[in-house]
């Protein structure tokens, strides 16, 4: 077990600051989110990818806020050590200010997360801006946004022009300067992971983006190898718990059919008069 201490909003600074490297992987569940709290891993994300990965739909658009709240709470009370990013979804921020800052306001207090992450460069640094000035923790995610995937074609990278990497760049000096405590920065070349890092004074939290960013991003079923046949290019997997949880679901199985289980260890043995009925 874990003796971390929880991160803070001023770390995030702080770690840029000092050249630390960190992580940040994803949790639906209170049973996820306690596995993660014994880990070190700092950040916990809990991605509107639960559209995906836990309700089974095609992509991350059509989750709500109100479901992002049913998932965000359990992770919260799982994992009180970790840092916990709620994820705002589509449509909850992309009205008006107002209407984010509302919602937010919402997810933040009903489910006592830490911070919130929302997608969009420019044209979000605006609503971000407002959403930090009443003082709610914001956290951009620019380059491949997935919310907005089907506008450019699907699940691609971005930046890979010059003029693509300009606008990467230019999203993430915006991001910065509305006042976000650190961006997220996903499937871009590795170069323009590095170059990102190096122009902001906030982290840059990675996910496909190259080993030069300061922090790395994945979900978690996918590190694992818990998600099936799917996996991204920029997805290493550490472990394959699919197949150790199939394993041991067909071992249950075959002691079942063979009589094996449960033996006398796993039964109660006492004795009882059974009456005539």
């Amino acid at each position: 077990m874990s003796d971390k201490k929880k991160m803070t909003v001023p770390d995030f600074k702080k770690f840029k600051q000092e050249g630390r490297k960190f992580c940040h992987v994803t949790a639906y569940d209170y049973t996820t989110a306690s596995i993660v709290d014994d880990s070190e891993c700092e950040i916990i994300l809990v991605g509107d990818s639960l559209n995906m990965i836990m309700l089974g739909n095609q992509g991350t658009v059509g989750v709500t806020v109100d479901q992002m709240i049913q998932f965000i709470k359990p992770v919260v009370k799982g994992a009180p050590n970790t840092f916990i990013v709620g994820d705002m979804p589509f449509g909850s921020y992309n009205v008006s200010p107002e209407k984010a800052i509302e919602n937010a306001n919402k997810m933040l207090m009903e489910t006592n997360c830490d911070a919130i992450k929302l997608e969009g460069g420019i044209e979000m640094a605006e609503t971000i801006e407002r959403m930090v000035k009443a003082g709610i923790p914001m956290i951009g995610h620019i380059g491949m946004t997935p919310q907005s995937a089907a506008s450019f074609g699907g699940f691609r990278m971005q930046g890979g022009t010059p003029e693509g990497a300009k606008k990467v760049i230019e999203d993430a000096f915006a991001i910065e300067k509305a006042g976000a405590i650190a961006l997220v920065l996903e499937c871009v070349p590795s170069v323009v992971g590095a170059a990102v890092s190096k122009a902001v004074s906030i982290p840059v939290l990675g996910i496909g983006a190259g080993p030069d960013v300061d922090c790395q991003v994945l979900v978690t079923q996918d590190l694992l190898g818990m998600y099936g046949e799917f996996k991204p290019k920029f997805v290493k997997q550490f472990a394959n718990i699919r197949q150790a949880m199939v394993d041991g679901l067909n071992a249950f199985h075959q002691e079942t059919i063979d009589g094996i289980f449960p033996g006398t260890e796993y039964s109660f043995n006492k004795k009882v008069e059974i009456p005539e009925i």
